[in-house]
């Protein structure tokens, strides 16, 4: 870190490296930047995306109970009736939840339109 030549005495810094970066840099070095990429590119689903994706997988979970059951009728041996069954609770689970979720939304939805602005 020192360096002399001769009689004199010179501290050598690296200046570079010892500059603290502050949350909101652009990442230079190895910090990460705090700045809000997430606005700026957003790599979550946004609520049209989340509510189709929910009504998708609540639409197979109504269709499996009916697919195994045709593969139970066909005589297929990779499906029993108790996985029937099971599909069938299990749709009937969604069904209620999505019930609920509904009502839920319904009720928020409610309560902002009596906000006065």
């Amino acid at each position: 870190m020192f360096s002399t030549s001769g009689n004199n005495f010179y501290p050598q810094y690296d200046l570079a490296g010892r500059i603290q970066h502050t949350k909101l840099d652009t990442g230079v070095g190895l910090n990460p930047s705090a700045r809000m990429e997430r606005i700026e590119n957003p790599e979550t689903p946004n609520f049209s995306q989340v509510m189709s994706g929910l009504v998708e997988n609540l639409n197979n979970e109504l269709n499996a109970p009916d697919n195994l059951l045709k593969d139970v009728m066909s005589g297929s041996q990779n499906v029993d009736i108790h996985d029937v069954m099971t599909a069938m609770a299990k749709s009937e689970i969604s069904i209620n939840v999505a019930t609920q979720m509904t009502g839920k939304v319904i009720q928020a939805y409610d309560k902002i339109m009596q906000i006065q602005v």
